[in-house]
């Protein structure tokens, strides 16, 4: 039966309608899957930072990817404990004794003492400024009536001056515990009794120390520059309102830290070796290095692909990856260099298996629509593009499991960076580009020093040239 063709033209009319309807609900269902997705994003499942999750937090146990260690909670057998010990010469000792018997009521003799029981309290002194007075004798010469001075000690320049220390814990305070210029000048008075510090002296204070520094600084890099492993990093912060980045480029014994650049910018002097970062692309572009991935933030959208797109390979191969980093850490502990080759291949066999499980899976899943006047590429679901990069980076991905020194992840970094964001909520941004490069050079100190285990105090009262012998010696 034929229909008049103004029907056929209806009836075609309507079926171009239902298609054109059809591609919109799927791509609205597309976008509000994308939406939902993005909602449920989090710290343990995303690289956004543990203080963007909020208040409504999911519990411990769910939001861990290292899994139950299987001991228990506590010391463990051979940890060297922290507990306040006794010191072999106290400052001072304050005798007590007794004069009658506590039993029968009978005078006590000195000479009645059997033993003596120790008790030592460590306290802060009631005044802890110590005040030091330089008294340089002036001679008349009796042969030719000249007036000759004692020279004072190089550095005591004024009738009256704070001292290295006092200059250090203002540094330290500042630079080490972020705390704002006149909050520091507050907490030096009330614990220490310094008064009439302005925050202006601490300012001048931090950056004398940071241009004496200079020299330390650049071979901070240069040391950092020639490890055998570095972690790279940046993180976005604020000068004068405007967005810049902080780099690091860190070690296990050095920290160097570079402010005010681009994200780009990444270090240009590194050569050899192997360099451990995330995905982010200009860190692939480096070819006089080797490089390795962070497991962690993989692990992170593997958590994701399984929470929210039931992806039955991401947990294959987040299994596989928490399963070697374990055997690797076991094997370390037990003083291996290496993991067998067997046990090698069998880690490797298991990597493919879940990349070649997760690109059948998509295979299967239709093409997502293109948007009108898009240009590139079409656009690939998050497990596909992941899935690419395991493809195309095994070696990069598992280099923790054939290079010992080479950790699981960059969380070396990550730590060394975390401190620039605690600062961005205590004190706000920077309102110069050279206060945030001198907090850069302090800041890379600090961190070196603390790393290799010396007093930060004692670090900032030396001399520079007393700094640099004992951090790069």
């Amino acid at each position: 039966m034929e229909f008049p063709p103004e029907i056929v033209e209806q009836i075609a009319s309507k079926d171009r309608e239902i298609a054109e309807r059809d591609r919109r609900i799927a791509e609205l269902e597309a976008e509000v899957a994308e939406l939902r997705r993005r909602l449920g994003l989090d710290s343990s499942n995303s690289s956004k930072p543990p203080s963007s999750d909020g208040l409504k937090k999911k519990p411990t146990a769910a939001r861990s990817l290292r899994g139950r260690s299987g001991k228990t909670s506590g010391g463990q057998e051979g940890h060297k404990g922290g507990t306040l010990r006794q010191v072999a010469k106290p400052d001072f000792v304050v005798s007590h004794t007794a004069c009658v018997c506590e039993h029968c009521r009978s005078p006590l003799e000195a000479d009645a003492a059997i033993r003596v029981e120790k008790r030592q309290v460590f306290d802060l002194p009631e005044r802890p400024l110590l005040v030091t007075e330089h008294q340089a004798s002036v001679y008349h010469c009796e042969h030719c009536r000249g007036v000759t001075k004692a020279a004072f000690p190089e550095g005591v320049v004024s009738p009256t001056q704070y001292g290295e220390r006092i200059k250090a814990a203002a540094i330290y305070l500042n630079v080490q515990q972020l705390i704002p210029e006149d909050r520091v000048a507050q907490a030096l008075s009330d614990l220490f009794g310094v008064a009439l510090i302005c925050p202006a002296s601490i300012v001048a204070w931090v950056g004398k120390k940071a241009r004496a520094l200079g020299p330390l600084y650049d071979t901070i890099g240069q040391r950092v520059a020639a490890a055998a492993v570095r972690h790279l990093d940046e993180t976005g912060y604020r000068i004068a309102g405007k967005l810049h980045w902080l780099h690091t480029t860190s070690s296990l014994a050095f920290t160097f830290y570079r402010a005010g650049e681009k994200r780009g910018d990444i270090p240009r002097d590194l050569r050899g070796g192997v360099v451990v970062h995330d995905h982010f692309l200009p860190y692939r572009g480096m070819s006089t290095v080797d490089h390795a991935f962070c497991n962690a933030h993989i692990l992170r959208e593997l958590q994701a692909l399984i929470e929210f797109e039931k992806e039955p390979w991401a947990e294959q191969m987040r299994d596989m990856l928490l399963d070697a980093n374990a055997a690797v850490t076991k094997a370390r502990e037990a003083g291996a260099t290496a993991l067998p080759p067997e046990t090698v291949a069998a880690f490797v066999e298991r990597y493919w298996a879940a990349v070649r499980l997760g690109l059948a899976f998509h295979r299967q899943l239709p093409k997502l629509g293109k948007k009108a006047n898009a240009r590139g590429r079409p656009k690939q679901r998050e497990g596909h593009n992941l899935l690419e990069r395991l493809k195309t980076f095994k070696t990069e991905t598992l280099r923790f499991m054939t290079d010992f020194d080479v950790p699981f992840t960059n969380n070396l970094a990550e730590q060394d960076l975390r401190m620039m964001k605690v600062k961005m909520k205590i004190s706000g941004s920077f309102q110069t580009l050279e206060g945030a490069q001198i907090f850069a050079r302090l800041r890379s100190v600090v961190s070196t020093a603390r790393k290799q285990g010396h007093n930060i105090l004692q670090i900032l009262s030396a001399a520079p040239s007393q700094i640099m012998l004992a951090l790069t010696g």
